[in-house]
C-alpha cells in the first residue's frame, strides 16, 4: 500500500510559543478577586481585565451595608483556601470584617491590577468573523468597546436587587430603601418603619432597627424557618473568638486541625436535604423546638411563622435576635399580602393601612439567573432567553460552567453550582481551576472557539432532572434556589453534594466540547507546529535550557508522590 501525503502545510513556530490570550471577567467580588490571583498564575500569556461595575470591590460585601449584615457561616471557612486570615475578630463575621479581609487578599497578591472599578459592562456581543466577544462597558461617562477571546461572568446571584412591584410605591412621600442599597445618611431613630421580606436580609436588619425605631410592622409573604447557627455548635453570632483561642492560632497545626474541623461540619449535613430523610426530620424537630423556645407564649407567631414545607427547601438563616424581636411589642408580624403602597404606608388585601415613615424592602435579588445584562449571538440574547417568560425558559447550562450555542463564554458561580454542603469559596477555586484548564486547552491546541455539545447539555440537564425530585429542594417553597417560582426547577442547586461537586469538576471532560480551530485547514493538530519546542530552540543556538525539569531532588531522595507524579502541566 503506497503513502497517501495528506496536504498540510506546518505553521513555522514552535508547540508551545503560544498567543496571548485575552479574557475579561465580568465582577469583582469574592468569584472575580480570585480569578485575578488564581487565573494568572494558572494561564500563561494571559491577557486579563476585570470590570467591576461598583467603585470598589467585594461584591455582596461592598453592597451590601444595612444593620446587622453578617455570613452566617463561620468566619474560618468563609475565606480563602490559600491566604486564611487567623485574625477573625468574631466567630461569624460582620460584613465589614469580611470586605476588609477580601480587600487585603486582594493587595496580597496584587489582584488589583486587573481589576476597573466603576466600570459597568452594558454587553456582551460575539462576533463570528472575529471569533471574538465585543464587551461594551460605560465608564465615566464613556462608552468603550472592548474585545475579548473569552468572556468570563462573575456577577454573582445578588448583584442586581430588586425592588417589589407593589402599585404605588414609586408614589409613595416617604423612604424607601433597600436593603442591599442601604442609606446611612437616613436616620430611622424613633420613626414608624416597614420591613418587607423575611429572607436572609429581612432576618438580620430587623432585630437592629426594633432596637431603635417606634413600631416596626413586618411583612412576611412566606413562612420560613429559622435555624440554629452553622459549623460551630453552642456559639452565637456575634460572640468574639476568645483570646486564647485566638492565641492558639499562632500555631499553624492547632489552627489547621481548628479550621478542619469546623469546615469538615460544612460538608456533614448533605442528608438534610432528602426528602423524607431521617437528617432533614431531625433537623425540623430541632428547629421546631427552638422556634418554639424563642417565641414563647407566642403561639400565634408559631403558628404563622412554621413553613408547611422542609427545612432546606429555602437557604436556612441563624437568625440572631429575630425571633426575640418578633415577639416584642413594637413589632407587627404580617403574612396578609400586600395589596398596594400608598402616598403614607401600607395597605394589605383585608382592607387595612398601615402608616409608616419608612419601606425597608428586604427582596432580595433578580432571582432568574440569567446575565445582568444582554450576552447576544445570531441573535439569541442569554439575559432575555434564560427569564422564564423567555424562549428557553430557565438556565440551561453544561454543568453551570457554559452554555451550548455560545462559544468562549464561561461561569462562575452561576446557575446550577450552588452545593448543599461544603463551602462557596472552595468550589469557587475548583471552578477557577476547572476555567484555568479550559482556557490553556484552547490556548495552547490552536482552538478558535469550544463551547459544551448540545447532547452534553441535555444529559446534564436530564440528571439534574432526575436528582431533583428526590431532595426537598423540589418541595413547594419559593425560593433564590428556584428563581422565585413556588415549587418550580431548582436553577441555582448543584444536583449532589459539595464533595460530589468538587469532584466532578476537577477534571474536564473534553469529549463533551465542539471545537473550531484557527488552523485555515481546521486540521486539529496544526498547533504541533514544525516540531520544535522552545526549549529545542534555545538549545539548538547553543543555549541552556532545562530539559529535565522532571528530575527534582524528592526523585533522587526517593521521596515522590507518585498520585502526582508527571501530572503538573507546567513541568515540561
Amino acid at each position: 500500500m503506497s503513502w497517501v501525503r495528506h496536504p498540510l502545510e506546518l505553521e513555522e513556530h514552535a508547540i508551545d510559543e503560544m498567543p496571548n490570550l485575552k479574557v475579561a471577567v465580568i465582577g469583582a467580588g469574592i468569584a472575580g478577586i480570585n480569578a485575578a490571583i488564581l487565573l494568572p498564575a494558572k494561564v500563561p500569556g494571559l491577557e486579563l481585565v476585570i470590570y467591576e461595575r461598583e467603585e470598589d470591590i467585594a461584591g455582596v460585601w461592598h453592597q451590601c451595608t444595612y444593620p446587622g449584615v453578617r455570613c452566617d457561616v463561620p468566619s474560618h471557612v468563609y475565606q480563602s483556601t490559600f491566604a486564611p486570615s487567623r485574625e477573625w475578630s468574631q466567630h461569624y463575621a460582620t460584613g465589614a470584617e469580611i470586605k476588609a479581609y477580601w480587600s487585603q487578599v486582594a493587595e496580597k497578591y496584587d489582584a488589583r491590577k486587573y481589576i476597573k472599578c466603576g466600570h459597568e459592562v452594558l454587553s456582551a456581543q460575539w462576533h463570528e468573523q472575529k471569533s471574538k466577544w465585543e464587551v461594551t462597558v460605560k465608564h465615566l461617562g464613556s462608552t468603550l468597546h472592548e474585545e475579548a477571546d473569552f468572556v468570563i461572568l462573575a456577577t454573582g446571584i445578588f448583584s442586581h436587587p430588586k425592588l417589589p412591584s407593589y402599585p404605588g410605591l414609586s408614589d409613595y412621600d416617604g423612604h424607601v430603601i433597600h436593603s442591599s442599597r442601604w442609606n446611612p445618611d437616613i436616620d430611622l431613630t424613633g420613626a414608624a418603619v416597614a420591613i418587607i421580606g423575611n429572607g436572609s436580609s429581612g432576618i438580620q436588619v430587623l432585630p437592629q432597627l426594633q432596637k431603635i425605631v417606634s413600631r416596626i410592622d413586618h411583612y412576611a409573604r412566606s413562612p420560613t424557618w429559622i435555624s440554629g447557627n452553622f459549623g460551630v455548635e453552642n456559639i452565637n453570632p456575634g460572640d468574639a473568638v476568645p483570646d486564647d483561642v485566638q492565641a492558639s492560632f499562632a500555631d499553624p497545626e492547632t489552627y489547621l486541625r481548628y479550621r478542619k474541623e469546623i469546615e469538615n461540619r460544612s460538608f456533614s449535613s448533605f442528608g438534610g436535604i432528602m426528602k423524607d430523610g431521617i437528617k432533614s426530620k431531625q433537623a425540623e424537630a430541632r428547629f421546631i423546638k427552638l422556634m418554639k423556645d424563642k417565641l414563647g407564649e407566642r403561639t400565634d407567631i408559631l403558628e404563622a411563622i412554621q413553613p408547611d414545607f422542609p427545612p432546606s427547601c429555602r437557604r436556612l438563616t441563624p437568625g440572631p435576635g429575630y425571633l426575640e424581636a418578633i415577639t416584642e411589642p413594637t413589632v407587627e408580624y404580617i403574612r396578609t399580602s400586600i395589596e398596594r403602597v400608598t402616598r403614607t404606608g401600607i395597605r394589605t388585601v383585608d382592607g387595612t393601612e398601615r402608616s409608616v415613615d419608612a419601606i425597608v424592602c428586604c427582596t432580595g435579588s433578580e432571582k432568574s439567573m440569567a446575565p445582568p445584562f444582554p450576552v447576544i449571538k445570531d441573535g439569541v440574547d442569554l439575559s432575555l432567553a434564560w427569564r422564564p417568560e423567555g424562549s428557553i425558559g430557565f438556565p440551561h447550562t453544561y454543568m453551570g460552567i457554559a452554555a451550548p450555542g455560545f462559544p468562549n463564554l464561561l461561569f462562575i458561580n452561576g446557575p446550577q453550582t450552588s452545593a448543599a454542603t461544603g463551602t462557596i469559596i472552595f468550589s469557587t477555586e475548583i471552578q477557577l481551576t476547572l476555567a484555568a484548564k479550559i482556557l490553556r486547552k484552547a490556548q495552547s491546541q490552536g482552538i478558535r472557539t469550544m463551547m459544551p455539545t448540545v447532547q452534553a447539555t441535555e444529559d446534564f440537564r436530564a440528571y439534574c432532572d432526575a436528582y431533583f425530585p428526590r431532595t426537598v429542594l423540589s418541595e413547594n417553597c419559593t425560593s433564590w434556589f428556584n428563581g422565585g417560582i413556588k415549587g418550580g426547577r431548582p436553577i441555582a442547586n448543584w444536583p449532589g453534594s459539595g464533595s460530589h461537586a468538587n469532584m466532578v469538576k476537577r477534571e474536564p471532560r473534553w469529549e463533551d466540547w465542539e471545537y473550531s480551530y484557527w488552523s485555515s485547514t481546521g486540521n486539529r493538530f496544526a498547533y504541533f507546529g514544525n516540531g520544535w519546542t522552545l526549549k529545542d530552540q534555545v538549545l539548538d543556538r547553543g543555549g541552556d535550557a532545562d530539559m529535565t525539569p522532571y528530575l527534582q531532588v524528592k526523585s533522587v531522595t526517593g521521596d515522590v508522590d507518585l498520585k502526582s507524579y508527571h501530572e503538573a502541566w507546567f513541568e515540561v
